[in-house]
């Protein structure tokens, strides 16, 4: 086995033993455990991990080349939608962000970061890279979404990343597999070691009917 995988295995192994059972159940801010999470997010100190938003009916990933949009799965005409929205929601809901916002650099992250949040706020980061564009740095990445998933918060605001679900159900587990963690849907997380500390999914802009691809 090389080396890349079997490090990603053992670290698989790892967060398997410590994480819930069950996967969680994405909540919209009209439940009363929505309203929890967005009066905890208002106080700030937390990180926001969003998926990107919906890809559904969108072509799959061919080249795996950072760059190539013609190669990679993109959101749709209902994803960007979606992306400005989860920034109006934010707003509306007073819920204050910590500048930059982080996202990868597959074009579905990043786009869903610069509709959300301005081109001018977000910083495009290799940390947040899709594990099947990681190459041979799958552990260094797994091992930067626990790093921003742990590291404080300062209190009034909250760290946003923009990603992909593949590497959080690597660090998190099964808390965040299955049908736990849609398209456009958000990790609230307590930045605590050595992974965060799952709060609850919240999905602040979603799509009836979507919410997964079938790639």
């Amino acid at each position: 086995m090389p080396v890349r995988r079997l490090i990603a295995a053992l670290f698989l192994v790892f967060i398997a033993s410590a994480a819930i059972a069950q996967p969680a159940v994405p909540v919209t801010g009209d439940s009363a455990e929505g309203r929890a999470l967005i009066e905890r997010l208002r106080a700030g100190g937390l990180v926001l991990f969003f998926r990107h938003a919906d890809t559904l009916g969108m072509k799959c990933d061919r080249t795996f080349r950072i760059g190539d949009r013609d190669g990679q799965r993109n959101i749709s005409a209902a994803g960007r939608e979606q992306s400005r929205r989860i920034g109006e929601e934010l707003r509306a809901r007073d819920i204050r962000i910590a500048s930059p916002v982080l996202a990868g650099p597959v074009f579905r992250a990043r786009d869903t970061a610069e509709l959300a949040f301005g081109e001018s706020n977000v910083r495009v980061t290799d940390d947040l890279i899709a594990d099947d564009y990681a190459g041979g740095r799958l552990d260094a990445v797994l091992t930067a979404h626990a790093r921003l998933f742990s590291e404080p918060v300062a209190a009034g605001a909250n760290r946003v990343l923009v990603g992909h679900r593949t590497p959080a159900i690597m660090v998190l587990g099964e808390s965040v597999a299955q049908r736990a963690f849609p398209e456009g849907s958000a990790l609230v997380l307590e930045p605590v070691p050595p992974r965060g500390r799952l709060l609850g999914i919240w999905m602040p802009a979603p799509i009836e009917g979507a919410g997964f691809h079938n790639c």
